[in-house]
């Protein structure tokens, strides 16, 4: 598991990734070359995947953010996944259990455009959209301990 220090790096760097050494250093107490040790040591055991930017997609002109519930129709559910894989516009997408199979998150520039791809998806599948007006909890880390 991870010890205190780890996570105090973990939470430092989830609050922002380009934190350098030393900043990480001064956080934990600890030295530089203790820290990339650490560093190295969560990445090989896959408890740091990657590190990453966020970016604000109105920037690009996506102005609406959709989560969209898809049921696929009997025998359509690969076909689905691969719709859903090859529209760049999905950002993210789980497959679940329950009455639907995916629950997808897209950025659209129009409402338009929203139709577009889900009249592509609506052959093969039932889907329910509902329209974000506003995040309330952005992603985060669940509890380490």
């Amino acid at each position: 598991m991870t010890d205190e220090i780890d996570q105090k790096l973990i939470i430092a760097l989830t609050d922002d990734s380009r934190r350098s050494l030393k900043a990480l250093a001064q956080i934990t107490g600890l030295s530089s070359p203790s820290v990339a040790e650490r560093l190295r040591k969560l990445e090989e055991r896959g408890v740091l995947k990657g590190y990453s930017v966020e970016v604000d997609p109105h920037a690009f002109g996506y102005q609406i953010r959709a989560v969209v519930r898809i049921s696929p129709l009997p025998g359509q559910l690969h076909e689905v996944e691969r719709q859903i894989e090859a529209t760049p516009q999905f950002t993210e997408c789980d497959k679940v259990t329950g009455e639907d199979c995916f629950i997808a998150k897209l950025h659209v520039r129009s409402m338009e455009q929203l139709d577009e791809i889900l009249d592509r998806i609506n052959i093969y599948a039932r889907t329910n959209t509902a329209i974000v007006k506003k995040t309330t909890v952005k992603r985060r880390l669940p509890p380490m301990t």
